[in-house]
């Protein structure tokens, strides 16, 4: 039996969490102190995610750049290329928070969206 020491990020506490794994199935999962951290132990040892921010070029706006996230969170291996994206992303003036700056971004399923409004100079 394998055992994986976590430190969760599902919420402010930061609990230690230890989950015992069989193979590639769950069989416990402790220290958690939430529901959280008990789903983010299990989704992290069996398919990791993260939400991937950053920041775009503007041309012709008010900021030079933007900031962006992804819509929800993407499989933790394509982060490097999702990054490769976000940086090769071009918008022209105006932004809008919401609005699509990379859509289905590496072929995840997900949107990389404006967080921040750029208007036009």
């Amino acid at each position: 039996m394998e055992k994986r020491e976590l430190t969760c990020i599902g919420c402010p506490m930061g609990c230690q969490i230890t989950v015992e794994l069989e193979g590639t199935e769950v069989v416990s999962v402790t220290g958690n102190t939430c529901g959280i951290g008990d789903k983010y132990a299990r989704n992290e040892v069996t398919h990791p995610e993260r939400t991937v921010t950053s920041t775009s070029i503007v041309l012709g706006g008010d900021k030079p750049r933007v900031s962006v996230k992804t819509a929800s969170n993407i499989p933790k291996d394509k982060i490097s290329d999702v990054m490769k994206a976000i940086d090769a992303a071009v918008m022209k003036a105006p932004v809008h928070i919401g609005d699509v700056v990379v859509k289905d971004v590496c072929g995840t399923g997900v949107d990389v969206v404006a967080t921040r409004n750029v208007e036009v100079i």
